[in-house]
C-alpha cells in the first residue's frame, strides 16, 4: 500500500487535510481582531493560563517560544484549582477549545471569585457562556476541530493576546511560521517525505524523547501527539535534569524489557553545556545498543525553528497513526473517561 492507501483507509475525519491547512489556522487567529484596549492599562503581578490537553499546550509554548522575554511570571495550571497567590491583580487565560473542560470551568469559577482580570479562549461550550454572563473578554475561535488539531488557532490566538497587551511583539515572526507552515504543509503531504520517514522508524517501539530548555514545550508536544493521535505510549524528560536522574536507568537497560528508540530534540542555540551532555549522552546510549534519532530545524530564526520542529510532531504522529492502522481522530478512552465523570 501507498502512504495515501493508508490515508484514505484510516483517516475517517480528514486529518490530512487539517494539517495541511494549519497554517489558516495561524492566518485566522493572528489576523483576528481582539479588543484588549481596557485591559492593556492594567498592570498584572503575573498570568495564569488555564488549560487541559490540547487546549494547554499552547502555554507551555508560549514561554519557550517568548523566553528570556518574558517581564510577567507566566504559569500554566492543568487541574481543578487555581495557585493561591491569583488576586485581582492577576490576568487569567482560560483556554478550553470545547468550553466544556471541567477542570478549566472549575478556575474560571475561582478566577471570578477573585476578580481577577481575565480572558477566555475558546468555540463556545458553557465557558463561552459563563464568559458572556459576566461581560468577560471572549477570543471567538473557529469551531468543528480536535483541540489538538487546532494548534494553529489555540497559539496564535494567545500571541496574538500577548502582542495587543504590550508583551509581545511579533508580526514578523509571525509571517514567517505561517509562510513556513504553508511550505511544508505541501512537502510533509507528499509521498516518502521525512515526517512519514520517522514515522515509520518509530512503528514498532515506545519513543524515549528528550528536549532542552525552549524545546522542552516541543519535546511534550510530541510525547502528546503520539500518545493521541499514534496510540503509542511514548516518553519525555529534558536536559539536564535528566542527567540528574532518568539517566542511570539506562545503565540495566534490556532490549527484551523495553523495546524502545530514544528522539532527541536539539538546537544550535542550546548553551554550550547541553550540547556536550546531549553528545555524552548518545555515546552512552549507543553503547547500551539503543538507537538515537535526532530532529532540528534549520531555520534561522529560533522561534521559527520551534514552530517548525512542533509542526514536523504533529506530522509524525499522524502518519505513525495510519501507518499503524489507527485513526488519527479516534480518543474512546478520553470519552470513556469524561462519560464517567458527569
Amino acid at each position: 500500500m501507498q502512504i495515501k492507501d493508508f490515508i484514505k483507509k484510516f483517516d475517517t475525519q480528514n486529518q490530512f487535510k487539517v494539517l495541511k491547512e494549519s497554517y489558516k489556522q495561524a492566518s485566522d487567529a493572528w489576523n483576528s481582531k481582539i479588543d484588549l484596549i481596557q485591559l492593556k492599562k492594567e498592570k498584572f503581578t503575573s498570568i495564569i493560563f488555564c488549560g487541559l490537553g490540547g487546549s494547554a499546550i499552547s502555554g507551555d509554548l508560549l514561554c519557550d517560544y517568548l523566553s528570556g522575554e518574558l517581564s510577567v511570571p507566566f504559569n500554566v495550571v492543568r487541574g481543578y484549582n487555581l495557585p493561591s497567590y491569583v488576586n485581582e491583580n492577576t490576568l487569567v487565560i482560560i483556554s478550553s477549545y470545547s468550553g466544556n473542560t471541567e477542570e478549566t470551568i472549575s478556575c474560571f469559577e475561582q478566577a471570578l471569585k477573585k476578580n481577577s482580570k481575565i480572558i477566555v479562549i475558546t468555540s463556545g461550550g458553557k465557558i463561552d457562556e459563563i464568559a458572556a454572563l459576566n461581560k468577560i473578554t471572549i477570543v471567538k475561535i473557529q469551531a468543528g476541530f480536535q483541540p489538538r488539531y487546532a494548534l494553529g488557532l489555540s497559539f496564535f490566538s494567545l500571541l496574538k493576546i500577548m502582542q495587543q497587551l504590550g508583551i509581545a511583539s511579533e508580526e514578523n515572526n509571525v509571517k514567517k511560521i505561517i509562510d513556513l507552515w504553508k511550505k511544508k504543509g505541501e512537502e510533509y503531504s507528499s509521498d516518502h517525505n521525512q515526517a512519514v520517514q520517522i514515522a515509520g522508524e518509530i512503528i514498532g517501539f515506545i519513543p524515549v524523547i528528550y528536549s532542552a530548555e525552549f524545546l522542552a514545550s516541543t519535546g511534550y508536544r510530541l510525547k502528546c501527539q503520539i500518545n493521541e493521535n499514534s496510540k503509542i505510549h511514548a516518553f519525555n524528560h529534558s536536559l539536564p535534569e535528566m542527567n540528574h536522574n532518568e539517566i542511570i536507568g539506562w545503565e540495566s537497560f534490556k532490549e527484551k524489557q523495553f523495546n524502545t528508540k530514544v528522539i532527541f530534540l536539539t538546537d544550535k542555540e542550546y548553551h554550550s553545556q547541553i550540547k556536550i551532555r546531549f553528545d555524552t549522552l548518545k555515546e552512552i546510549l549507543t553503547e547500551q545498543k539503543l538507537e538515537v534519532l535526532t530532529l532540528s530545524s534549520n531555520k534561522e530564526n529560533k522561534k521559527v525553528r520551534i514552530m517548525d520542529l512542533i509542526f514536523l510532531s504533529d506530522w509524525i504522529s499522524f502518519y505513525a497513526s495510519v501507518l499503524r492502522g489507527f485513526d488519527p481522530s479516534e480518543i474512546d478512552f478520553i470519552h470513556r473517561m469524561k462519560m464517567r465523570l458527569v
